[in-house]
C-alpha cells in the first residue's frame, strides 16, 4: 500500500527503462536540473547522467579516467595545469563542445561565488581557453591536489548559460548537456523520466531511459529494492543477504566496499582535558570497535587503524604507522584507565572521573537523531566510556542542529565523518592542518576537533608542489605517522559505500568480482562509469 501511494511499480514495464533510487528520499520531486548547485533539491541525473566533468577519479584503481578531457599535464613549476579537450563531443542540442565551454564554466562560478562549491577561486588566478581543444588553469601558488576539484567540476554550455540572468536560481528545466541521458520526456511530482542522448560522444547508450519514483522514507525504498521495483539503488539495507540476496540469489546483488569517508569520534581539543593526547588515546582504548561494526554496522565494515585511512587509500597505507598506533586503537579498558590516571583525570569519591582541575566530567556524545546506525554505535561507545569511569551519555538532536553545533565547535564529543578526498592530502589537511582549525564559533566545514600541527603544514606545502609518486608516498607516510602519534581525532570505521541491484532487466553492474567502478549510484560523477556500461537483458 505504501508503494502504491508513492507511485510504486515500473514504468509500464517498458523494456530498456531502468528504475533508479534518488539519493534524497522525498514524497515529491521539484524540477531542478542545475548541476552547479549543492545536491539539495537538484535531481540525480543533473550530476550523474547529464553534465560531465573533465576527468573521473576511480577510487578502486587510484587513477583518473579521461572523460571530457583526453589528458592533463602540470607545468614544471606547478603553477599551470593544462587539459587537452576531447574532440568530436557535441552538446545535446547539436552545438559543438569546446574548450571555451570549460573556461566559461569556471569564470561563471567565479562571477557567482555561491556556485563555487569547492572554493576554487581561492587558488585559481585565471582559466584560459587555447583554441577549441586546450584549457590552461593558472594558480596563485603551486597546488597540485587542486586537480581533484578542477577535474570534477560539471561543465555547462556557454551558448545557453551566458543568457541566464541568475545562474544560482536557475532550475534548468530543459537541460542541454553532453552526458548520456539528457532528454526529460516526462516530469511529475511523484515520478519523472530522462531518455538517452542520441548525440552522446561515447555512442548511443544501451539503456533506453532512466526512471525515478518518489519514496518518502528508507523503509519504502528497501521494499522497492527487494521487490524489484528498483533496478539500482544506494541505500543501507539491514541483513542484506537474508532480505535481499536470498529472495532471488540468481539476480539480486550488492556491494558495500569500505571506501567512503571515515566515521570518527571527535573530541573538542579546545575543551580540557581533550587537548591532552593521552586523554584522546584513552577514549579510543575504551571503545570496542569490533562490537560497534558488528552490532551497529551489521558487519558491513571493519574497525579502523591508527592511520585513519579508509580502504580507498590502501595502496598508500604505511604498515609502520599502523603498528605505531596499534596500542591506542585496541580495545583495552585497563590501559585506558592507566592513561587517564597519568593525565590527571582521576576517579572521584562518587566513582566518576574528574578533570585535572577537580571538575567532574559529564560527557554528552552528540549524534544526529535520524542516523540509526550511529545512534547504536554511540550507545556502545558511551557504555565503554562509563566502564573506565567517564560519565558519558548520548544526545540525539536534529541533523541540522547537529551540523551547526559540530561546525561551530559547540560540543565536547560528537560522532562525525570526514570529507571525502581523492588522496590522503584532503583527509589529513582536515585532521592536522592549522589552516583548517577555525576558532570556536566560526563555521568549519572540516577539522571540527580544532587541531593543528605546524609540522603537518610543512608536509602539505611539499605535497602541493610535487607530482612525483615516490615523493608523494613518502610525504603521506609522514602524515600517517603524525596522525598515529597524536590521535587528533578517533577513527572508528571506514564508511561502506552502499550499492544494490537486480540483474533481472539489466546487466553490467560492478561488484566485488568485476570492480571496474564503485557501485553506489550516489557517487558523482563516478555513476557515469556505470551508466555507460549497463545493458538491458
Amino acid at each position: 500500500m505504501a508503494l502504491a501511494a508513492c507511485g510504486g511499480g515500473r514504468a509500464a514495464g517498458e523494456p530498456g527503462v531502468i528504475e533508479i533510487g534518488e539519493q534524497r528520499q522525498s514524497s515529491s520531486f521539484t524540477r531542478n536540473f542545475n548541476p552547479l548547485l549543492e545536491l539539495g533539491d537538484v535531481r540525480w541525473p543533473a550530476k550523474a547522467a547529464m553534465y560531465e566533468p573533465l576527468l573521473i577519479w576511480n577510487a578502486l584503481t587510484g587513477a583518473f579516467v579521461a572523460w571530457l578531457a583526453e589528458s592533463y599535464r602540470f607545468s614544471e613549476d606547478h603553477l599551470r595545469l593544462d587539459f587537452q579537450i576531447r574532440r568530436g563531443v557535441t552538446w545535446s542540442d547539436g552545438k559543438p563542445f569546446t574548450a571555451r565551454d570549460v573556461a566559461f564554466t569556471f569564470h561563471l562560478v567565479k562571477k557567482v561565488p555561491a556556485l563555487d562549491l569547492r572554493n576554487m577561486w581561492q587558488f585559481l588566478a585565471d582559466v584560459r581557453a587555447i583554441g577549441d581543444d586546450a584549457v590552461e588553469f593558472h594558480f596563485v601558488r603551486p597546488l597540485v591536489p587542486s586537480i581533484e576539484d578542477i577535474s570534477s567540476q560539471p561543465i555547462v554550455p556557454e551558448h545557453v548559460w551566458k543568457d541566464v540572468a541568475d545562474p544560482f536560481a536557475f532550475t534548468n528545466d530543459h537541460p542541454v548537456a553532453t552526458g548520456p541521458f539528457t532528454e526529460i520526456t516526462s516530469f511529475k511530482p511523484q515520478a519523472y523520466r530522462v531518455d538517452r542522448n542520441p548525440r552522446y560522444w561515447k555512442g548511443l547508450p544501451s539503456v533506453k531511459a532512466l526512471h525515478f519514483r518518489a519514496y518518502p522514507a528508507n523503509d519504502q525504498t528497501i521494499l522497492a529494492i527487494i521487490n524489484d521495483d528498483l533496478d539500482w539503488a544506494g541505500n543501507f539495507i539491514p541483513a542484506v543477504e537474508r532480505i535481499h540476496v536470498a529472495r532471488d540469489p540468481a539476480h539480486h546483488g550488492y556491494w558495500f566496499p569500505a571506501i567512503d569517508a571515515m566515521v570518527m569520534l571527535f573530541a573538542n581539543t579546545t575543551v580540557p582535558p581533550f587537548g591532552d593526547v593521552r586523554v584522546r588515546k584513552a577514549l579510543s582504548m575504551a571503545i570496542d570497535r569490533q562490537r560497534v561494526v558488528t552490532v551497529a554496522m551489521h558487519g558491513y565494515t571493519h574497525p579502523a587503524d591508527a592511520t585513519g585511512l579508509s580502504d580507498a587509500y590502501d595502496r598508500l597505507r604505511d604498515p609502520a604507522a599502523v603498528a605505531a598506533g596499534a596500542g591506542w586503537m585496541k580495545h583495552d579498558p585497563e590501559g585506558a584507565r592507566r592513561l587517564l590516571d597519568e593525565a590527571g583525570v582521576v576517579i572521584g569519591p562518587d566513582g566518576w572521573r574528574r578533570g585535572p582541575d577537580g571538575t567532574r566530567l559529564r560527557l554528552s556524545l552528540l549524534v544526529p537523531v535520524g542516523f540509526s546506525d550511529w545512534v547504536v554505535a554511540s550507545q556502545i561507545i558511551a557504555r565503554g566510556l562509563r566502564k573506565v569511569g567517564l560519565d558519558a551519555g548520548i544526545s540525539t538532536i536534529d541533523t541540522n542542529a547537529w551540523t551547526e553545533k559540530v561546525q561551530r565547535g559547540e560540543f565536547v564529543l560528537s560522532m562525525g565523518w570526514t570529507l571525502p578526498s581523492y588522496t590522503p592530502y584532503g583527509f589529513y589537511r582536515g585532521m592536522l592542518s592549522r589552516k583548517t582549525a577555525r576558532p570556536i564559533g566560526e563555521d568549519a566545514p572540516e577539522n571540527w576537533h580544532r587541531f593543528g600541527m605546524p609540522e603537518a603544514d610543512e608536509v602539505f606545502t611539499k605535497l602541493e608542489a610535487t607530482t612525483d609518486p615516490a615523493e608523494e608516498r613518502r610525504l603521506y607516510h609522514a602524515l600517517e605517522a603524525m596522525f598515529a602519534a597524536r590521535a587528533p581525532a578517533i577513527p572508528l570505521f571506514p564508511g561502506p559505500l552502499w550499492g544494490s541491484f537486480t540483474t533481472k532487466r539489466f546487466t553490467g553492474f560492478p561488484d566485488a568480482h568485476d570492480p571496474y567502478a564503485p557501485l553506489s549510484p550516489y557517487l558523482f560523477p563516478q555513476a557515469l562509469m556505470v551508466l555507460t556500461r549497463l545493458s538491458p537483458r
